[in-house]
């Protein structure tokens, strides 16, 4: 494995092949959840892109469901299909493929992870991941699987941005046998609190299947309501 090298700046280009394609991001754990059905959806879900010509974005790494939708991807559309964006410091928690920590910061096996960029900090990967994004063609957006606080926050995140307009993509969740019920109950409720706008309520999608995740992110159109503000950078 190659040594890490930190990208302080932002790529004007995205690293994907130059013809353009959908290309989705997907939020996920680092950890594979107590359940198979979480492993198994990230394998599921790498085979629907394969299957819809979708490049994936993530955020880096080898283990739990993110190194496993990579590697799922990478072995049926090849490396160029899936570019990993990690911050240095998350390189000391890799793992080789037998499941032992590393003990020297390297980076994740093109051939079996695809492309990795390493960057200084969260907030420069999420907004590489954004670039990637809004490279793609129409149905490029986002996805989360289940996840812990780093899955939620970048989740709302990247809603928030939808709603204020730095980006006109759709979000949505991939409600893996029920993980993401208390997260619709908590909109709906802020809804009936006054917190959230029922025209924008909707800016995070539901999806029960990969296929209904991707389908949605196809017909997605910008939910009424929203701030459509101007920026000029975030």
């Amino acid at each position: 494995m190659p040594s890490a090298d930190v990208k302080n700046t932002f790529p004007v280009r995205s690293v994907f092949e130059k013809k353009p394609k959908r290309v989705i991001c997907v939020f996920c754990g680092s950890s594979p959840g107590s359940f198979s059905a979480h492993m198994e959806a990230a394998r599921t879900l790498a085979r629907v892109f394969h299957e819809n010509d979708i490049n994936l974005v993530y955020g880096g790494g080898t283990t739990g469901l993110m190194g496993e939708m990579a590697k799922t991807l990478v072995s049926l559309s090849g490396a160029e299909s899936v570019h990993g964006i990690i911050p240095a410091p998350f390189l000391n928690c890799e793992c080789d493929l037998d499941g032992n920590l590393l003990t020297e910061p390297v980076l994740p096996d093109r051939e079996v992870y695809g492309k990795t960029t390493v960057v200084n900090s969260m907030h420069a990967r999420k907004r590489m991941m954004v670039n990637e994004v809004l490279s793609g063609t129409t149905g490029s957006g986002f996805i989360a699987l289940p996840g812990g606080f780093g899955t939620m926050e970048e989740l709302m995140e990247v809603a928030t941005w939808n709603q204020i307009g730095v980006h006109d993509k759709g979000v949505v969740i991939f409600n893996v046998a029920g993980y993401w019920n208390y997260l619709l109950e908590w909109i709906k409720d802020a809804v009936g609190a006054g917190f959230i706008a029922k025209s924008t309520s909707n800016i995070i999608g539901e999806g029960e299947t990969a296929e209904q995740c991707v389908e949605l992110l196809r017909v997605y159109e910008v939910a009424e309501g929203g701030f459509n503000l101007k920026w000029n950078s975030f």
